[in-house]
């Protein structure tokens, strides 16, 4: 199966179990600040196992494809731990989590699960905004001594900054799938119409004027 053609099976996974809505008369915000008529739930992936196989094989297909170097699988806490989990179980890897925060009582480790010194890692993301969880994560894991250049995630916006973040960390971004994609599928089942799809595809051309040139600011 092509990229395309996964792409395409995930997104249409994401719109299957209700991981995707669209609200641009009632904008979301963002832990960043940036508020968005959008939101992706890939929480919901764990629930519906058949369509959750669609993720882990599409990730297994990139590492295969990309000729990605891998020794151990990495997720972001909370939201990436049951897919790097997944992953790494899958691929009869071992896998580790990253804390967003170190903490302050036991071990006081951000890297939890094993030694990954020297030992090439793949950060798993349940989702790409702005890329700052993710670069966060990834110098956690270079502190502990481990070699990360992949970072792997079920879905990026493609914003700019976080383009811009991934290239200045040395870090290659793999998508499972995109959100244009998504918003494709969303279009096919009449979930949004071409006018709200308008209005989303100039928030991901520029996400954080777009509250300010839509009224809401």
């Amino acid at each position: 199966m092509s990229y395309e053609a996964r792409s395409r099976e995930i997104a249409d996974a994401l719109i299957t179990i209700r991981g995707v809505g669209f609200r641009p008369a009632e904008p979301i915000t963002f832990k960043s600040g940036i508020k968005s008529p959008v939101y992706c739930d890939n929480r919901r992936f764990p629930f519906w196992p058949d369509e959750w196989a669609k993720v882990i094989h599409g990730f297994e297909a990139l590492i295969a494809e990309r000729e990605i170097p891998v020794d151990v699988v990495g997720g972001v806490e909370a939201a990436g731990i049951p897919h790097s989990a997944a992953l790494g179980f899958s691929m009869r890897l071992p896998s580790v989590f990253i804390r967003k925060e170190l903490k302050e009582h036991g071990t006081k480790k951000r890297v939890e699960g094993g030694d990954v010194m020297g030992r090439r890692v793949v950060l798993v993301e349940d989702l790409v905004t702005t890329g700052g969880s993710s670069v966060a994560a990834i110098e956690a894991l270079r502190a502990e001594g481990a070699i990360v250049t992949d970072c792997l995630a079920i879905i990026s916006y493609g914003f700019p900054e976080a383009v811009e973040m991934f290239e200045i960390s040395g870090i290659r971004l793999h998508a499972a799938t995109t959100f244009e994609t998504v918003l494709e599928s969303a279009l096919e089942r009449k979930m949004i119409g071409e006018a709200d799809a308008a209005v989303v595809r100039d928030w991901l051309k520029e996400p954080r004027s777009w509250a300010q040139r839509h009224g809401f600011e």
